[in-house]
């Protein structure tokens, strides 16, 4: 197969990570003639790669060591540091450009200029102070991406306070599974949002979260859709501070909580993923600035929600001085084009989406560089699920074949891409082209053993500084090993299967666990069973996330009726009413399937797992052993239910 993107010199020699490598070669005497090399000497020399990167940026003074101990988990970045997120974004102030463009599907933008950028966060910050919030305390967002979303995560990052938060697609119970776990002292929420041409009125969901959220001390509202709630203080109340130039900030110790994320609930309730404020810097100034060679002249578009970790990556746009672009409507509407209609208004540089989007475009016959002007478009980004070759040429032939297409892969986990595009690397169809600086990524099979040009598990071998603090309410550390530690000790493995292939490209094949993965948003099992198993229809329900070839993606639920019942079309109503009204509209399955029954582990637990590799095509007798499942009869039944064609 040959690249379908292939550098320039020009490329290279205006690429940031070939000044970068220039760099380190001047600090280090190390030859690092190309990115294979530069990529392999980080990975050999931990301390010295991230201990450069600092420098590189110019964080300020740093005393003591950058890295003691190499141990996963446990291992200690920076010990004697103290800094804040917040530190790096005021120093980019400018007047020539703005900081946000916040776009409604209305077609409206909200243009945030870097003093308003400033001036209200450090007012929102002020508000917050005065409500007594602080370091360690939590400020819970139920907000649509916005502009506010924005500020308020930096102002409460600012008081070393800790952000977390849910787009609101999420229904009030699944923000309250993820949200509630952290006694939040300040909710920061919108009225509603515009998506799909409907207006979604949220209010009656904010009252249901603030009844569920007895800690709160405060609500405050951004009022979208003119509506208003008692007993909130209005977000347009805030009086930006007039000729701020810095944020102030509260200097807290590298791995101080900035954020908590979550995980996607496959199993229970979402666990809470803590990430610290230094290792998040230096992680996403990396992935953003060197790998994404995103800057000052950049204008950053990735479709995303507060949901999900991209949204933390769009945010880190910022840290470089690039004008970052929220989207709170949907990439389809008006129009299946609507998302390359928003990249040509706003002159973007770099547009991020899903190969669900992609792949919706080529079934509308969307042509975007015949019908839209992306003069300005340089790099497209693609994560959430594996990109086929053949979608990959088409967003050679149809955006630009002068344009890389940087497909990544990484996780909410450490909130950033462990392999991904870089622009001195060439492109390979259906391919990421190599993994980041400082990830030391390698494939294993199941006996720990490494493992080239066939599938494997994806292992990361040293420890990276933005995996996570800490898993919350987490006190022995337990379920933080036993997610990534338990299957190789003292080894991350990630739960992807991947190639690793001979030109040093990575092939990802999707993920080797249950996580659900649709449209390019994970999402648990749990909250759609704890939707559907309600209904007094249903007895049991077993839900699966199907990655297919040419990018299909295929989402089953399998429903068992309650006795006497059956599975009609006004039933399957009342169960996508309950999924889209409890969960959320992205949670609706393909196709819903009355079943004879559920199989389960011995334990208990559904087999998800093994029967998403059995519609993945693999032999029955390999995914699962009879013995080890409660009733192996059901498994002949769901051999012959494979996916659609």
């Amino acid at each position: 197969m040959e690249p379908q993107w292939v550098p320039t010199e020009a490329d290279i020699a205006g690429a940031r990570i070939t000044d970068f490598a220039e760099f380190v070669a001047k600090r280090t005497g190390e030859s690092v003639p190309d990115y294979q090399s530069l990529w392999q000497w980080s990975v050999d020399n931990l301390a010295s790669f991230w201990g450069a990167l600092w420098d590189y940026f110019d964080l300020g003074e740093r005393s003591g060591g950058v890295l003691y101990s190499t141990e996963m988990p446990g291992t200690k970045w920076f010990p004697a540091v103290q800094l804040n997120y917040v530190d790096q974004i005021a120093r980019h102030a400018r007047t020539d450009r703005p900081a946000i463009l916040g776009i409604d599907e209305d077609g409206s933008i909200d243009e945030i200029s870097w003093a308003e950028l400033i001036g209200t966060t450090v007012a929102f910050a002020d508000t917050l102070r005065g409500l007594g919030v602080g370091p360690g305390d939590r400020v819970a967002g139920y907000l649509p991406n916005i502009p506010q979303t924005v500020i308020a995560f930096l102002a409460t990052a600012s008081l070393g306070a800790v952000w977390s938060a849910c787009g609101q697609d999420y229904s009030a119970q699944a923000a309250l599974d993820r949200l509630g776990q952290l006694a939040p002292k300040v909710l920061v929420t919108a009225d509603g949002y515009r998506f799909g041409g409907k207006v979604h009125d949220k209010t009656a969901d904010i009252e249901a979260l603030r009844a569920g959220l007895p800690s709160l001390v405060a609500t405050v509202l951004v009022s979208r859709l003119g509506g208003s709630l008692p007993d909130v203080i209005a977000w347009d109340s805030l009086q930006p501070v007039e000729h701020a130039t810095e944020i102030p900030t509260v200097p807290v110790d590298f791995e101080h909580p900035l954020w908590v994320l979550y995980s996607s609930g496959t199993t229970g309730k979402p666990k809470g993923i803590v990430h610290g404020h230094g290792g998040v810097l230096l992680e996403h100034l990396k992935s953003v600035g060197l790998q994404s060679d995103i800057g000052r002249d950049d204008t950053f578009l990735w479709y995303t929600s507060p949901s999900w970790m991209m949204w933390n990556f769009q945010v880190a746009g910022l840290l470089t001085g690039a004008t970052i672009v929220t989207y709170d409507g949907s990439p389809s509407a008006p129009t299946p084009d609507a998302l390359w209609a928003i990249a040509a208004r706003v002159g973007a540089t770099v547009v991020g989406t899903s190969p669900g989007y992609v792949l919706a475009c080529i079934k509308a016959d969307v042509v975007p560089r015949r019908d839209h002007d992306l003069s300005a478009l340089r790099l497209i980004g693609i994560t959430g699920s594996s990109l086929p070759p053949s979608s990959s040429l088409w967003l050679r032939d149809n955006v630009g074949e002068h344009i890389p297409v940087a497909s990544i892969s990484g996780g909410t986990d450490v909130v950033s891409a462990f392999i991904g595009g870089v622009r001195t690397v060439p492109v390979w169809p259906g391919e990421l082209s190599a993994p980041y600086l400082g990830v030391a990524l390698d494939s294993w099979d199941e006996t720990g053993h490494p493992v080239r040009g066939e599938v494997g598990e994806l292992v990361i071998t040293k420890p990276m500084p933005s995996m996570p603090v800490s898993f919350w309410d987490d006190p022995d550390g337990s379920r933080y090993h036993d997610a990534y530690f338990d299957m190789f000790p003292g080894v991350w493995r990630h739960g992807d299967w991947i190639t690793i292939n001979d030109h040093g490209s990575i092939t990802v094949h999707g993920r080797s666990d249950s996580t659900l993965n649709r449209h390019g948003i994970r999402m648990g099992s749990a909250d759609i069973y704890q939707a559907v198993e309600a209904l007094p229809e249903v007895a049991e329900a077993l839900v699966l996330g199907v990655e297919l070839p040419e990018g299909r993606y295929w989402m089953p639920l399998f429903i068992v009726p309650a006795p006497g019942l059956e599975l009609t079309d006004e039933v399957k109503q009342r169960i996508n009413s309950a999924i889209r009204a409890e969960v959320s509209p992205r949670h609706v399955p393909d196709e819903i399937i009355s079943a004879p029954g559920i199989p389960h582990t011995r334990t208990g637990k559904k087999l998800e797992v093994p029967l998403k590799k059995l519609f993945q095509g693999a032999d029955l007798s390999r995914v699962v052993a009879r013995t080890a499942v409660d009733d192996p009869s059901l498994l002949d039944w769901y051999a012959q239910h494979r996916p659609p064609s």
